[in-house]
């Protein structure tokens, strides 16, 4: 009998993809992408020694304007699974696991007035829950889309997002869970040729929360603007990756994330991979990370790659930066008569501005500042 040695794969393009779990191997936290997340608080996803349970999700929104339809499909529509092949072991379980899937359509040259807000509600942690999600944004349609994720759940899910040519979808993401909230999750997005999606994801809530977002490109002039915003308090992992992976030429991405860590074992990861491929030309990225500790004890992974397969590109970079208060500021605003603690919540409140002012949804906006400001306050009593 002869076995054959398969080498691990060198680059980002070469990453298994199955939705099999059994194709994936045990998790063991040793591996490149898993290595700064604690497996052990996952309840059992990454190992698979879970329960299942139903009935602890719920789905709720107001009424929907024309054009655009909520509707709830089985696993064998065409549609699951098109946009979003699992590279990873989760991913993969949450693609078996669902059965039923929610999709979004928004009709082709729709253009609400107003932004459309879906909330995913969590009914309890006690148990494992899996979700699937499918956004299906029409050719010239242009929407403001906000998912809103809160309760208490112990959550894989995956969600999928085909924007179509020339259209444009803002994405707004909110995990504002509880504390006791566990999910992993998988956002990939797939952009047809001039199409542009802006995404803001928000992570405030959870014990731990690990976001991955995904972007391909399917023709020339796509272009996606992927920011974030995070606050880790005590005890918290938040964890962000993103995969941007530049397949045609002529497309753009930029990448932003901001996030501020406090308290006791706060902990937060950022990695950022953008790939170009060597068919990519004229491709324009850059993606950039910055974290803001405002106390002992709290730690910040950020870690930027980026992998050039051609030569012939627009522009492409990328920067990371985490430190403490800058004492100049403080010093500044103090000297002017302003107090300590209210110091501290200007410059935390002007390090996120250019990111909450991304949101096009003046009530989130305003909700999002008031509990960071209620964070603020808290460590500072």
């Amino acid at each position: 009998m002869t076995t054959q040695a398969f080498a691990p794969p060198t680059t980002k393009s070469e990453v298994l993809r199955s939705y099999d779990v059994a194709d994936f191997p045990a998790l063991t936290g040793l591996e490149e992408d898993w290595r700064f997340t604690p497996l052990k608080r996952l309840r059992g996803l990454a190992d698979g020694k879970f329960v299942a349970t139903a009935g602890k999700l719920r789905y709720e929104f107001d009424a929907l304007p024309d054009g655009v339809t909520f509707s709830g499909v089985h696993e064998g529509d065409p549609r699951i699974g098109s946009v979003l092949t699992p590279f990873d072991r989760i991913s993969a379980l949450a693609h078996g696991e669902a059965g039923e899937a929610v999709v979004i359509a928004v009709a082709p040259e729709t253009r609400p007035a107003e932004p459309v807000t879906i909330r995913l509600v969590g009914l309890g942690a006690d148990g494992a829950s899996f979700g699937h999600t499918f956004v299906e944004v029409g050719r010239f349609a242009e929407v403001t889309l906000v998912l809103e994720q809160t309760g208490s759940v112990t959550l894989a899910d995956n969600v999928e997002v085909e924007v179509a040519e020339g259209a444009k979808l803002t994405l707004v993401t909110v995990a504002d869970w509880a504390s006791d909230a566990v999910q992993a999750q998988h956002l990939r997005i797939r952009l047809g040729r001039d199409a542009k999606v802006t995404h803001v994801q928000v992570t405030l809530g959870g014990d731990l929360v690990r976001q991955f977002t995904s972007v391909d490109y399917t023709g020339r002039g796509g272009e996606a603007e992927l920011y974030g915003l995070y606050f880790a308090d005590a005890g918290q992992h938040l964890e962000h990756r993103q995969l941007v992976d530049h397949t045609v030429p002529d497309c753009r991405s930029y990448v932003g994330y901001r996030g501020a860590l406090q308290g006791d074992s706060a902990h937060t990861v950022w990695v950022g991979d953008v790939l170009i491929r060597a068919a990519a030309t004229g491709t324009d990225t850059y993606e950039i990370n910055r974290n803001l500790l405002l106390s002992d004890g709290a730690r910040a992974d950020s870690v930027p790659n980026l992998e050039i397969e051609t030569g012939e590109v627009a522009g492409a970079g990328h920067a990371s930066a985490t430190g403490r208060f800058d004492d100049e500021q403080l010093f500044y605003l103090m000297a002017r008569g302003i107090p300590e603690a209210e110091a501290r919540k200007l410059v935390v409140r002007g390090f996120f501005a250019e990111l909450v002012n991304k949101i096009p949804v003046e009530e989130l906006r305003d909700r999002l500042g008031e509990t960071i400001e209620a964070r603020l306050s808290k460590a500072g009593a």
